[in-house]
């Protein structure tokens, strides 16, 4: 264990108030993560109904915490201009009591998580994130607790193990994140901490496995941007939705009794669901997001093109098939740089809509579905590298993972029944078999090409236009529409699943 746990463990040995024989209390927890976009979307979700439901929690009972499972500073549209700035203006507005960085904090680098962190109005923490040589980070805290109305409650503040995998954390170490969770835990409850609360940032299978560790009273966990409660007789569960649209503050009705110097402690959990789209904004946090549309709005509602063809940006289509959006973004990447392939991890692609034909294309709608400020780069590479990058890129697609390739100038069948590393074949470019010793010109973005999402086999070649003399992926995007005018992308059978 680190000495920065054990300092923070050995912190709740000094919180010393006791309740009287018998006394009921009241905690409440209300845990957010995954809010990209300050602004609402169909009337829900938005910072400044988040900010709202903040306000009246702890307006209407001092004993809460208000808790923050990950991902803000990245992706969204605003932070590709300030790099996530406006997340922490908002948060600061109403301060967080506890913020555990998701793997997107760390999407511009871990300078700029830090900067962001110093500009923050409440604490950051995570028990398994370290310098490559096992030092605290600066700034970063440890596990916390919070004593209210006599009890000690223990948050546990843990990150993604992940996040080097998906996101460019540099040197920094990420501890694994179960493991990590549980040993803290534990030390937590044997320093006398009557409550245990996980404040993760990790994926649903580490969800199940913390819950049955039975080691957590409370588990409030983002990274699935999807919603879910549970309880199992001894763990309460939140999986804490997106962009903060649907909420559930959790009651802790805890009673304390203590008999013949024994001090027992019981709860009950009252889950309480709000869909934010029956929330007031926030007035304060509305006049703020106002201002940062009214800007955005005047640089990005420029018509740029149409789309004849209807497209598809959703989630799970970008992150598991030929998509149209996909074909339109690795055909312009491919058009600009004069390459053979183009490749394009699915999960760099997050607009998560449909347009219709005839749809006009706008500045914002490339720059909403290309958020993260990532260069086209063109690189050579043999053939049989060609393949690993592949091979790579649907070894998760049963997953769902952000690594699955959106392809131009190549098509290929992959088997998701196949063992991960055998599942591609059929590879052709060009109209031809793929070569294993020819070598291809391969636009990519700066991010895989750095070995991003798994793809270390796109290193090694011959970078023919580095990040430095690149564009911006969007911007290629935008040129390429502009100079066609009229793009009708189509799913044309450059990805074919076997056995379907």
């Amino acid at each position: 264990m680190s000495l920065r746990l054990l300092g923070s463990v050995a912190a709740i040995a000094l919180c010393a108030a006791v309740p009287a024989m018998a006394e009921s209390v009241k905690i409440t927890l209300l845990g957010v993560g995954d809010v990209y976009n300050y602004a609402e979307e169909d009337g829900r979700g938005g910072f400044a109904r988040l900010n709202a439901v903040a306000r009246a929690e702890r307006a209407a009972n001092p004993n809460t915490l208000y808790l923050f499972d990950g991902d803000m500073l990245s992706p969204s549209l605003q932070s590709g201009f300030d790099l996530g700035q406006n997340t922490i203006d908002f948060t600061n507005l109403v301060p967080f009591d506890l913020a555990v960085p998701g793997n997107h904090e760390f999407d511009f680098g871990p300078e700029n998580f830090m900067e962001k962190m110093k500009a923050s109005k409440y604490p950051w923490a995570a028990i398994n994130i370290t310098h490559a040589d096992g030092s605290p980070i600066e700034g970063l805290g440890g596990v916390m607790v919070k004593e209210m109305a006599g009890l000690k409650i223990a948050l546990i503040p843990v990150a993604q193990d992940t996040s080097p995998e998906v996101s460019s954390t540099g040197s920094l170490k990420f501890l694994p994140t179960v493991e990590s969770a549980i040993t803290a835990a534990k030390a937590a409850r044997d320093e006398g901490a009557d409550l245990v609360v996980g404040v993760v940032q990790t994926n649903m299978e580490n969800d199940r496995a913390l819950i049955a560790s039975h080691v957590f009273d409370v588990i409030l966990s983002g990274d699935d941007h999807s919603y879910a409660t549970a309880y199992d007789g001894v763990t309460a569960y939140v999986e804490t939705s997106i962009d903060g649209q649907f909420l559930t503050p959790i009651d802790l009705m805890v009673e304390v009794e203590e008999k013949d110097g024994k001090r027992t402690i019981s709860w009950t959990p009252n889950f309480r669901f709000i869909d934010t789209a029956s929330v007031t904004p926030d007035p304060e946090s509305q006049a703020l997001a106002d201002t940062y549309t009214a800007k955005l709005d005047e640089t990005l509602n420029v018509e740029i093109g149409v789309a004849e063809t209807a497209m598809d940006s959703r989630r799970n289509v970008v992150r598991g098939e030929e998509a149209t959006m996909g074909n339109l973004i690795t055909d312009a990447m491919r058009a600009q740089t004069g390459a053979d392939i183009a490749i394009m991890n699915g999960g760099g692609i997050r607009g998560d809509r449909t347009y219709d034909a005839g749809a006009k294309l706008t500045r914002r709608d490339i720059l909403t579905e290309l958020p993260f400020g990532n260069v086209t780069v063109l690189t050579e590479l043999p053939g049989n590298q060609v393949l690993l990058a592949l091979e790579n890129g649907v070894s998760q697609i049963e997953k769902g993972s952000g690594r699955f390739p959106q392809v131009s100038g190549l098509t290929f069948a992959v088997d998701p029944s196949a063992e991960a590393g055998k599942r591609v074949s059929e590879v052709m470019v060009g109209g031809a078999a793929l070569e294993a010793d020819k070598l291809y010109k391969v636009a990519v973005n700066d991010y895989i090409l750095g070995g991003g999402d798994g793809y270390a086999a796109l290193g090694g070649g011959k970078v023919l236009t580095n990040a430095g003399g690149g564009n911006l992926v969007a911007n290629d995007v935008m040129a390429y529409v502009e100079k066609t005018g009229t793009v009708k992308p189509a799913v044309e059978g450059r990805i074919k699943k076997l056995g379907q």
